[in-house]
């Protein structure tokens, strides 16, 4: 084992000087998720500082740097964008290194007739997203997370965006990828349509969350985009239970809108004061050739209607989606105010059946008002939804009555416990998109079952040092 002096230093065998960062001030920012907002506004790093940022120009670097680590035990926390929100990126361990993919920034390949975007781990979305616009496409990715996360991250986590009812998430938009495992191994899976060579093997990089291999190169589905085609439709209405058997409606019925979401009164009244009325408000979005754009429209109209649901104005739906997404001043004006009014808050999502998201939202929402003090806001919305179900986006915030170092233990981990143990109670999945992280690794195996047996031989054959992300998926305590 080394300690902190002699690991940099064996960096600097394998990198030049610019590319192995030793600050105090960026060492502490990066032992945490970006987004966790007690660490970053107030400055309270718990977590052990990592011994070094490294950040490679290559693949062939990534795969030094891993063997490095797996010969000498150092744990590595792969990261890219920062805007994880699960603790995955913490650096749970002392002398941590973290492998930081935001320098290989390349985009690679824009294939408009095979329709394919090929880019490197750090190029942020929001850059490939204008590039392809330009030429009339769209890469069919939306999160809100857009103009700060990049593809190495988005993939690591499973990520999903605001489209995902018509274009899928990221595991549906993914050809190829490249990844390199803790031995050095680099390992490319080609672009094609399908393949039935065997397992999806995909898959084992797609979620990994860090914890097996870090992503190099991704290579993304193009879509045609038709901008001058976009049709909103907004509605309030009275109930969830009422709202849930819309969107069930319109989504079996074979149509495929963009967005679909519905947003309980308290999630309403956030981000729609101006026409919720106390009310659960209901919004569509059609996208596509005009034919097609069009024929989902009226059938969102045609089905909603049979539910004698009170329709609004379009122009307050596409003004509410125009300005949905992050960005730093965003993050910034957030921080700012938290820190002023001690007002604090986070979010936890999940998935069920048809069947069951609503006995989920109603017993998981009763319980934490009954269970948690200083509650100031507690809704939820449903933002992704399948054939054969939707998730649910819990909402909460709270007056931290307690010292910011506290805030996890006495209001957000209570919350999220509620709510996972609720949609496990009803055979839901426990992450819908923001992944384990190291906040829900104590509910991975009621969430995995009988197949945990196959995510633990996973990990114990690409990663039987145990370097990559400790604590990340599997509880750090945990016996493999």
């Amino acid at each position: 084992m080394l300690n902190r002096t002699e690991i940099v230093e064996k960096l600097l065998h394998i990198l030049s000087k610019e590319k192995v960062i030793t600050d105090e001030t960026l060492l502490k920012e990066y032992s945490v998720d970006r987004y966790y907002k007690v660490e970053t506004i107030w400055g309270i790093y718990s977590m052990p500082t990592p011994a070094a940022i490294v950040r490679p120009t290559n693949s062939q670097e990534v795969s030094s740097i891993l063997m490095l680590c797996n010969e000498h035990q150092i744990n590595v926390v792969p990261r890219t964008g920062g805007s994880a929100t699960e603790g995955g990126l913490e650096t749970a361990v002392e002398n941590s290194i973290v492998l930081d993919g935001s320098n290989m920034k390349k985009i690679i390949n824009i294939d408009t007739y095979n329709m394919e975007a090929t880019v490197e781990c750090g190029v942020v979305l929001e850059t490939l997203e204008n590039e392809v616009r330009a030429l009339g496409f769209t890469t069919g990715h939306s999160p809100q997370s857009k103009p700060l996360a990049q593809l190495g991250g988005l993939t690591a986590t499973r990520s999903i965006g605001q489209f995902s009812t018509l274009y899928g998430g990221i595991e549906d938009m993914i050809v190829g990828l490249e990844s390199v495992f803790p031995n050095g191994e680099i390992c490319r899976i080609k672009n094609v349509p399908r393949r039935a060579a065997g397992p999806d093997i995909r898959h084992i990089v797609i979620g990994n969350e860090g914890a097996i291999s870090f992503i190099t190169e991704v290579t993304v589905k193009l879509f045609k985009w038709y901008p001058e085609n976009h049709l909103f439709y907004g509605y309030i209405l009275d109930d969830m239970e009422v709202g849930f058997k819309a969107i069930h409606n319109v989504i079996t019925a074979g149509y495929r809108p963009s967005v679909v979401r519905l947003y309980s009164p308290e999630d309403a009244a956030y981000h729609f004061s101006h026409f919720a009325q106390n009310k659960c408000v209901l919004i569509f979005m059609a996208e596509g050739p005009k034919g097609i754009a069009q024929a989902t429209g009226n059938a969102i109209e045609e089905i909603v209607a049979k539910l004698n649901i009170q329709q609004v104005e379009s122009h307050y739906i596409e003004t509410w989606f125009n300005n949905l997404n992050w960005d730093e001043r965003k993050v910034q004006e957030e921080r700012d105010e938290i820190k002023e009014t001690n007002n604090c808050g986070f979010t936890t999502e999940v998935s069920a059946s048809w069947s069951n998201v609503y006995p989920l939202y109603k017993n998981a929402i009763d319980r934490i008002r009954k269970e948690i003090p200083d509650l100031t806001l507690l809704g939820a919305h449903s933002s992704h939804s399948y054939i054969n179900g939707t998730n649910l986006y819990f909402v909460y915030y709270y007056d931290m009555k307690c010292e910011p170092q506290e805030e996890r233990t006495k209001y957000h981990d209570p919350i999220q416990n509620i709510i996972v143990e609720e949609t496990l109670k009803v055979g839901g999945s426990m992450c819908h998109h923001h992944g384990v992280g190291k906040h829900r690794t104590h509910f991975l195996a009621q969430e995995y079952g009988s197949s945990l047996y196959m995510l633990k031989t996973l990990k114990k054959a690409f990663d039987p040092k145990g370097i990559m992300n400790k604590g990340t998926i599997f509880h750090i305590n945990e016996e493999l």
